[in-house]
């Protein structure tokens, strides 16, 4: 029989979107993360000796084709004298409370959920139900409370598990569907050297339960390498879902076709949905959730539950296309319905954002610290180190917050008031400031902000509608985060000011080492799969992403010979700061020309700034390039997806010309340009891209790809130093090497290719710099300006006599 677990809230929450469950309105959590924890302990603490505080809590109920078992945690349970065992569910919220007249449904159906199961499992006779609001900052608190007898909430209790059935029912099914054609399947490709020893640490790895940093060289098949087994562990019972993490679309979509080779190739009986962003997916011109303004909102709830059903009987891969398809079908929210589904999957496809972000993670999933059986496998995980960052940071800005004041004071002088306030307490600390500064203590401003919060929170629940509505809801999801973040605040955090005269002034919620964070939202997993190409040095990854020393680390073989790619460095030119004139883009450009001129092919050229490249590209244009045979295609600064496919389509062999058919016909055959693509180092060509065979022959980076010093930068330095670390490799180095590693990784894809990689930065020649060359790098070439050009034609003569 197929067990099946799914937590109170998960299961109160689907029940009520899919139209099952009281339909009254629901409004969406507004606890801020840390706040809403610590409303919790004060309410605990306060309630005695007599008050348990975080019961855990299961129920099993058995069917004819499956076990159900629902969990959670009560936030309090008490026993009380002369008066029913008590049942206490807490919410902190900014609303007025004097404005709630009743408790929201989904919050009262997870109370009596728990008051069921403890009903049950003590035989009692009576219960009550307790749904206690406290507002965050007065911390007022409003209770509500029912009483029932046994049979009454045991009988709401079946009721609500009876409207579940039809799913439950649904997935047992397909879970002896799944777990047979598991059993069935094989690796869908003859083994690469090393590869099944790498398959095999993935499933070592997920079935003790840890963590594995992965380096894995283009070549060696690292998502079908991770993919297989985690799908494997599935079919033995040892995890339930996958999550297929990644920081950009190019690499959902690898994801998507290995899923689907191995559908197609073994039979695989597994169903995944890939997570588009709501405003990607959004079927009206501006995302507005209003039933009013998007006729998919409106009357959703009475359609989602038979689309639902439809998808997930038609189809096994809920891709972007299919989503829209029966979305539009139905007319429901393709996004809403992309969470739904993804309850009923075997592999959620996603951005990281799903798993880690603080403020839009999956609470369907991962609410209340639940550590389900997941395994997580993060793609291209060199990204989440700053993405972590990132999400983990925040800021507020001075002129951000007179515009605002300026726009609202004529209409909304309260909300505009305390906005000014703000900025006055905000100038006491640029008057500090020259360029930045670090701040031990702000909470000054954080009492401010936690003010304007709960003024524009309880104008908000007055005014559905109103002049600057749009704006002031903006702005107090913008301040709330701030807030949210402060209470994050620990020793991997530094609080900095920062005068700057193109920005203005600003505070900022830096996370210099976001390991806490990463590592708290990994225990989400029983398994974390950790891989990239580029990974080096592992040890600062393991570090700053949240390893520790019981996890796993692996370098994989690549399986390419090493001589098909040439490499070389130049020994006289340089990207450094100081060093920067026109006599050095000069050389550059004289080393480009030498390269590229070499060989005809596909080149991509990157740079460290989009200043350089331009100066560099000008000389080259000028005194190099020949519009005869070559084409120079620059990458933009803002590029839709059209664009970026138009940009790479360029780089694909021309289709092979039929000779034959043109016999005796008078046609000249136009031979193919040499395209020169002038990109940015860690920019969207810089990775994830797979241009194979003669689509690409050569990669030139031009300098280290050392981020530009800053304030920020220079802060990081410093919190490592501190914490007895080379700072400039942490802040500077490895990052940079990082984007010179998977920009080199562009030129060789498939055992066949061949090309070269020229590295223009006579710092590579330290043995800092070349310390981290992957191990594969072998037979380096130092060059010059004098010799390049010999030694570019001596390489390729190499590769081409392999």
């Amino acid at each position: 029989m197929k067990e099946i677990k799914i937590s109170v809230r998960a299961l109160v929450e689907f029940l009520f979107r899919s139209g099952n469950l009281d339909n009254r309105i629901h409004h969406a959590p507004d606890t801020a993360m840390q706040e809403g924890g610590r409303i919790h302990r004060m309410i605990q603490k306060r309630m005695g000796s007599d008050y348990q505080a975080e019961v855990p809590l299961s129920y099993t109920h058995t069917d004819t084709n499956y076990i159900l078992t629902i969990d959670g945690r009560a936030d309090g349970v008490m026993e009380r004298k002369d008066k029913p065992l008590l049942v206490d569910e807490i919410k902190g919220t900014y609303r007025d409370l004097k404005k709630i007249k009743e408790p929201d449904y989904v919050h009262l159906a997870q109370a009596r959920c728990y008051a069921a199961i403890l009903t049950m499992q003590n035989e009692l006779e009576k219960v009550s139900v307790r749904i206690t609001y406290c507002n965050i900052e007065s911390e007022e608190i409003k209770l509500f409370e029912e009483d029932h007898t046994a049979a009454e909430i045991i009988e709401w209790f079946e009721n609500t598990l009876s409207l579940y059935h039809r799913w439950a029912e649904y997935l047992a099914t397909w879970d002896e569907v799944r777990k047979k054609s598991i059993q069935g399947a094989q690796f869908p490709f003859p083994y690469r050297e090393g590869q099944k020893d790498l398959a095999a640490s993935v499933y070592r790895t997920i079935y003790h339960g840890r963590k594995l940093f992965l380096e894995a060289p283009t070549g060696t098949g690292k998502t079908i390498s991770t993919v297989f087994p985690a799908v494997k562990a599935i079919g033995e019972d040892k995890a339930d879902r996958i999550f297929y993490l990644t920081a950009k679309t190019i690499t959902r979509t690898v994801a998507e076709e290995t899923f689907e080779i191995l559908r197609r190739e073994q039979d695989l009986k597994f169903k995944t949905v890939t997570l588009t962003a709501k405003d990607k997916i959004c079927f009206i011109e501006k995302s507005d959730c209003n039933p009013a303004a998007c006729p998919y909102a409106e009357g959703h709830f009475d359609r989602i539950n038979d689309c639902i059903y439809e998808v997930l009987t038609k189809a096994d891969s809920f891709d972007r296309q299919t989503i829209e398809h029966y979305a539009k079908k139905h007319s429901v929210c393709p996004f809403e319905l992309s969470l739904d589904l993804s309850l009923f999957t075997d592999a959620v496809i996603c951005d990281y954002n799903y798993v880690f972000d603080p403020f839009i993670y999956l609470k369907r999933f991962f609410a209340a610290g639940n550590k389900g059986e997941n395994i997580f496998l993060i793609d291209e995980a060199h990204n989440l180190l700053d993405r972590g960052r990132d999400m983990y940071s925040k800021e507020i800005n001075l002129e951000v917050l007179r515009a605002f004041e300026s726009l609202i004071k004529a209409v909304h002088p309260r909300i505009a008031n305390i906005v000014a306030s703000i900025c006055t307490e905000m100038e006491k600390y640029r008057d500090e400031c020259e360029t930045a500064i670090v701040l031990d203590d702000i909470s000054p401003l954080i009492k401010k902000i936690n003010l304007i919060i709960n003024v524009i929170s309880s104008w908000l629940e007055d005014h559905a509608e109103g002049m600057y509505r749009d704006e002031i809801l903006e702005f107090y999801f913008d301040i709330s985060g701030f807030a949210t973040i402060y209470e994050l605040i620990n020793e991997k955090y530094v609080i900095f000011a920062e005068n700057d005269e193109e920005n203005g002034f600003r505070i900022k919620l830096l996370c210099a080492d976001p390991s806490d964070n990463l590592s708290l939202c990994m225990e989400r997993a029983k398994s974390t799969i950790l891989f990239s190409a580029t990974l080096l040095p592992i040890q600062y990854y393991k570090k700053l992403l949240g390893g520790t020393s019981e996890d796993y680390e692996i370098y994989a073989h690549s399986v390419f010979d090493p001589s098909r790619c040439g490499r070389l460095i130049a020994s006289d030119v340089t990207s450094k700061y100081t060093r920067r004139s026109e006599n050095e883009y000069r050389k550059i450009a004289a080393y480009i020309d030498a390269i590229v001129s070499a060989k005809s092919g596909n080149y991509m050229i990157f740079f460290p700034s989009r200043v350089f490249m331009d100066e560099v590209g000008y000389i080259f244009e000028q005194e190099y390039y020949d519009e005869n045979t070559q084409e120079i295609l620059v990458q933009q600064e803002i590029m839709s997806e059209e664009e970026r496919e138009e940009f790479l389509s360029r780089f694909s062999p021309a289709n092979d010309i039929d000779l034959e058919s043109i016999i005796n016909m008078e046609i000249e055959v136009e031979p193919s340009k040499s395209i020169l693509g002038f990109c940015m180092m860690g920019g969207i060509f810089g990775e994830g891209i797979d241009l194979k065979d003669d689509s690409l022959i050569g990669v030139i980076i031009v300098g280290t790809g050392i981020p530009l010093v800053c304030n920020e930068r220079e802060i990081i330095k410093e919190f490592f130093e501190l914490s007895d670390e080379d700072g400039f490799d942490y802040a500077y180095r490895y990052p940079g090497m990082n984007k010179v590693l998977q920009a080199a990784g562009r030129v060789i894809r498939t055992e066949t290719d061949a090309g070269i990689v020229a590295l223009l930065d006579e710092r590579f020649l330290q043995r800092s710099y070349y310390e981290m060359f992957p191990r594969e790098w072998k037979g380096i070439i130092r060059t010059s300006t004098s010799r390049v050009k010999n030694d570019v034609k001596a390489l390729w003569k190499r590769i081409e006599a392999k």
